[in-house]
């Protein structure tokens, strides 16, 4: 597999060809000829018109044919823009491609130097030299979003901005409504605010009843690798939390929430003040009912940072228990860290070890860090800093590094989304 910097490019076989970019991002794709212009609007691929002769956009995925594309068109421009508009991608983790052929097949990857405060980036294009077909790195960032882009493709884009980005439609799960009321109860029993309904956590959560109900079975993946929470960043909805209740059997709201409530794991996000949307879906398949409910608080800068804060509060607490010196946050760690956290979440890995061999050592000293020695804790899936502390502390080498005598700074990353939900990097730092 080819790994591609800007500019560069890379010969493709013939078949389809499947562009991914994981994330918190909406993907678009442009069909042009040898003018760089667009034929028509039709040639604009985006969420609100997903499919031309040849392309489609699906979720995190654009699906390239080359062999049926319109004639006279050379070249289809992969764009990516933050799912939620306005967001500069800087504040997103890194977008990263991956290309692949028929049967799955890699054939190229690019990770474009990360993004500042452009909202959209020309990420790559798939374009044909004689009567061949090549993928090239582009990595070119806009400022003025997706429609200043579109318009410099020749599309015809609305003045107000409206086709840019169109107001979300209300939820569409029967009894959604009702569901709201029913939780809204509990939590003002449990005396914490209520919540709302978020549509692009609604869709997500059909989605993933759905695909539930289709193979019979519960599970926050499907049998295709796509879990629900690449069906969360898929839909646009970018968490600083998240959690999730995945159920069948009952048959209606009232009997769904009954249940979540008669547990005390699952009664957990009706009563925690931090969430603020849920989306649910549901849908009927193998003579059963399948629920999903998505509970979250949206990703702020600030909340990352409460997060990671508290790891660190919670780290020290336990070294503080056995007579060691706290540790101090340096920011060079924390970049490790969180850099980490991001790359797992975009790459879809679970390691310490990243796909190019890079160890933490590297990423600490590429962050900067000049500590005599690392360590580096990870962890998957866990809910809140007490969750994974806690796991960290029950497992021995992990329990190692958190009470390593020698270490005097600490670094936290957090990121969301991929298969497990939550992933979380600790990196430790020795000055003596």
């Amino acid at each position: 597999m080819a790994e591609l910097v800007p500019g560069g490019n890379q010969p493709l076989p013939d078949g389809t060809l499947t562009i991914r970019v994981p994330g918190p991002f909406d993907l678009s794709a442009l069909i042009t000829g040898d003018d760089g212009k667009v034929a028509g609007d039709a040639d604009f691929v985006f969420f609100n018109q997903p499919t031309a002769p040849g392309t489609r956009v699906d979720g995190d995925t654009v699906t390239v044919r080359p062999g049926q594309l319109r004639p006279g068109a050379s070249r289809v421009t992969v764009v990516v823009s933050p799912a939620d508009p306005g967001t500069p991608l800087g504040r997103l983790p890194a977008p990263v491609m991956s290309v692949t052929g028929g049967g799955g097949a890699p054939l190229a990857r690019f990770a474009p130097p990360r993004p500042g405060p452009e909202t959209v980036l020309l990420l790559a294009e798939i374009y044909r030299r004689g009567t061949r077909w090549k993928v090239r790195a582009i990595g070119q960032g806009y400022a003025d979003g997706l429609a200043g882009v579109a318009r410099d493709f020749g599309v015809d884009v609305a003045d107000d901005g409206t086709a840019e980005h169109p107001p979300a439609p209300p939820p569409a799960t029967p009894g959604g409504d009702g569901f709201l009321g029913l939780v809204n109860a509990a939590r003002s029993r449990h005396g914490v605010p209520p919540v709302t309904l978020d549509p692009r956590l609604t869709r997500a959560a059909e989605a993933h009843a759905a695909a539930m109900a289709a193979h019979g079975g519960l599970g926050a993946e499907s049998p295709d690798g796509m879990s629900l929470y690449h069906r969360i960043a898929a839909h646009g909805y970018a968490p600083l939390t998240v959690a999730e209740h995945l159920v069948s059997g009952p048959r209606t709201p009232d009997g769904f929430v009954d249940y979540c409530l008669s547990g005390e794991e699952r009664r957990g996000p009706f009563r925690d003040p931090a969430v603020t949307h849920v989306g649910i879906g549901r849908a009927s398949g193998a003579g059963d009912v399948f629920w999903t409910a998505v509970w979250a608080q949206p990703f702020t800068p600030d909340g990352l940072r409460r997060l990671a804060s508290e790891v660190i509060a919670r780290t020290n607490a336990e070294r503080a228990a056995a007579r060691l010196a706290p540790l101090a946050p340096d920011p060079r760690l924390t970049a490790a860290a969180q850099a980490h956290s991001d790359d797992m979440v975009a790459r879809d890995f679970y390691d310490h070890t990243s796909p190019e061999g890079r160890q933490p050592w590297d990423r600490a000293a590429a962050a900067g860090a000049t500590h005599r020695g690392i360590g580096e804790n990870i962890a998957c899936g866990q809910r809140g800093p007490a969750e994974v502390v806690r796991g960290w502390m029950n497992s021995p080498g992990h329990r190692a590094n958190i009470l390593g005598p020698d270490f005097t700074h600490i670094g936290v990353g957090y990121a969301t989304g991929s298969r497990a939900g939550t992933y979380w990097t600790q990196v430790f730092g020795a000055s003596r």
